[in-house]
């Protein structure tokens, strides 16, 4: 991957997703993905723990009860680490993206809608099951075939069915064609997925498609993100996101959007500002994108943004999901709660 990290949620009563990470010395302009993991809260269908504060009824999005922050506040406030427990909840109680598993997807994203369906909020969910993902490195996998990936996005839209949700669509997947990473002869399939995939997405009653788009380090000229993103279906989509598991700054991402948003016809754009909120690691250090030291959570979950054309700020990557082994750190997609605290300490706001 070009610069991020994601990971879904692995809770104690979640079924967590273990998938081959590969190790490769070669590395790319930076990219590590989580694992998905199917929320605890949403599988168990658990209700906030007594005295947990209700999420904040400022954003239209689902913050996951039990979520991997949620569960360590409770850990840290029964060990006496109430500081620490109080600057976690700048996590926990924030909107974060849930990224269904890829063996079997509906079983998390239905108890992820009923969840949501209880405080009427929207669930943001990553699709990221794409054949031949990430070229091999960290987050090394998917789907073994089309067909297979075909019947895993069908049970995913079957999952979401009329429920309130904003879908972003395989992280990397378009980046990692356009700057040759993905080999020539798999183009056409994964062009042909994608167009696929935000169909039958499309086709339900109240969810939102975002096709991913990388971020302005990866890519650095938006022209040539335009062609593929047409390709695979933007112009039927709600529109392509930026930055996933990143942390260019706002006011970078935004110039390099509505320059891609013009060279689309005007599409919309969401942003992830997970971790973007001292923007990135500086000196060209390598894999500056694998967890990076001294980064911040960046500009909370909203769609208030003043911007016509930027639909919402989303914490896609879920803050506190390692990028991988580099500096320390545990296998792509687990919790690293001091890492997490870190961020939640330096956030922006």
């Amino acid at each position: 991957m070009s610069g991020r990290s994601i990971v879904p949620r692995a809770l104690p009563r979640t079924v967590r997703v273990l998938a081959a990470l590969a190790l490769a010395a070669a590395v790319t302009a930076g990219c590590s993905t989580p694992q998905p993991r199917v929320t605890g809260a949403a599988e168990a269908g658990a209700e906030p723990a007594r005295g947990e504060p209700a999420p904040s009824a400022a954003s239209p999005f689902w913050v996951d009860p039990n979520s991997d922050a949620a569960r360590q506040v409770r850990a840290w406030e029964k060990e006496g680490r109430e500081a620490d427990a109080k600057l976690l909840r700048r996590i926990s109680e924030r909107p974060v993206a849930d990224w269904p598993a890829w063996d079997d997807p509906a079983p998390g994203i239905r108890a992820a809608v009923r969840s949501a369906a209880r405080t009427k909020k929207t669930v943001v969910l990553v699709a990221y099951n794409i054949p031949h993902r990430d070229c091999g490195l960290y987050s090394a996998g998917g789907a073994k075939d089309a067909d297979a990936y075909r019947a895993w996005i069908g049970e995913f839209a079957a999952a979401v069915g009329d429920a309130p949700a904003t879908v972003v669509l395989e992280p990397d997947a378009l980046p990692h064609v356009t700057d040759g990473c993905t080999p020539p002869e798999h183009h056409a399939e994964r062009y042909q997925l994608l167009s696929e995939a935000v169909d039958t997405l499309t086709a339900l009653p109240n969810t939102r498609v975002y096709l991913d788009a990388g971020n302005p380090d990866w890519i650095d000229e938006p022209d040539r993100m335009a062609q593929p993103l047409r390709q695979a279906g933007v112009d039927r989509a709600a529109g392509f996101s930026l930055n996933v598991s990143n942390f260019q700054s706002n006011a970078g991402v935004r110039t390099y959007a509505r320059q891609l948003s013009d060279a689309t016809g005007g599409a919309h754009f969401v942003i992830d500002t997970s971790r973007n909120g001292k923007g990135p690691l500086s000196g060209g250090r390598e894999e500056a994108w694998c967890n990076p030291p001294g980064r911040g959570l960046g500009t909370p979950p909203t769609t208030k943004t003043g911007d016509d054309r930027l639909d919402a700020y989303l914490w896609i990557k879920r803050p506190g999901d390692s990028d991988g082994t580099c500096r320390g750190g545990p296998p792509a997609g687990d919790w690293w709660p001091e890492y997490a605290l870190g961020l939640a300490r330096r956030a922006a706001s």
